[in-house]
């Protein structure tokens, strides 16, 4: 999907999904400022959608996730519902947790300014990248859902969809956890994530990594499938070395011996019968 009125502006904005799922992304623009050609739409498994920008155009934008639509026509999303009832979010905020991605092109200057958030949440790996020139993108590249602590999570059928932020500052459980795994993204607040750039037209890919991120799931799965298979085997050992000691027991009771296990070793104690 191309939006074919990218030639009105010089500046364009291209949403990719490299997802295996659907997402819904959603568009938000500053009070004031005009409004891009939607605020929300779908985007399938390799789907991109390029929007054009405004000169002065400020706002941010997120993935919707788990949407669908009831016998009533009405829409909704497990996260990020902008509670709109409708794919266009029509200028609503999302409902939290989210991964936002955020724009100020309302400069003076030719520089932009632009920054992934996780200060409310996570649902989404994502990347923003300048094209042409030297500017750095930024993100949060990693699927953190999984790996959020359990006290953060959002669960919906026993899957953790999204991870909360609860915290304001740099010190907290939820702001070293999303720091720590997407040093790049805007965090907590006073936190100066912030890049700038002078290129005209940017790029937001959902899932940018999933192949990577995909093998290391693989690779942890198949790690605890070792650890079953090991865990397994010591069990086994551990029933035939008990068969053992019980052998030895019943060999060694005629000679008035005790055998004792401590420590993983087998000791062999003469009983001294006492003259009383």
């Amino acid at each position: 999907m191309v939006s074919c009125a990218t030639g009105l502006f010089s500046r364009t904005l291209t949403i990719t999904h490299k997802c295996t799922y659907t997402v819904w992304p959603a568009v938000l623009f500053a009070a004031g400022r005009s409004p891009l050609p939607t605020t929300g739409f779908v985007l399938l498994p390799g789907d991109s959608n390029t929007l054009p920008v405004p000169p002065t155009w400020s706002g941010r934008l997120w993935g919707r996730t788990l949407c669908s639509i009831d016998i009533t026509d009405k829409f909704s999303c497990v996260t990020d519902d902008c509670g709109t009832s409708t794919v266009e979010c029509a200028g609503a905020n999302p409902a939290l947790p989210v991964t936002l991605v955020e724009f100020d092109f309302n400069m003076t200057s030719q520089m932009k300014l632009y920054d992934t958030s996780l200060v409310e949440g996570f649902n989404l790996p994502v990347r923003m990248a300048p094209t042409g020139g030297k500017c750095l993108s930024t993100g949060c590249l990693a699927d953190l859902n999984a790996a959020c602590p359990m006290k953060l999570k959002v669960i919906k059928d026993r899957d953790a969809v999204a991870c909360k932020n609860t915290c304001e500052t740099e010190a907290c459980l939820s702001s070293l956890f999303f720091k720590t795994a997407c040093s790049d993204a805007h965090v907590y607040a006073h936190d100066h994530a912030f890049f700038n750039c002078s290129s005209p037209h940017y790029i937001v890919t959902f899932c940018p990594n999933f192949k990577r991120w995909r093998k290391a799931e693989k690779k942890k799965e198949t790690s605890g499938k070792n650890v079953v298979k090991y865990t397994g085997v010591l069990a086994v050992i551990s029933v035939i070395c008990s068969f053992i000691i019980f052998r030895i027991r019943l060999r060694l009771s005629n000679r008035d011996w005790e055998i004792s296990l401590s420590a993983g070793t087998i000791e062999l104690t003469p009983q001294i019968e006492s003259n009383a």
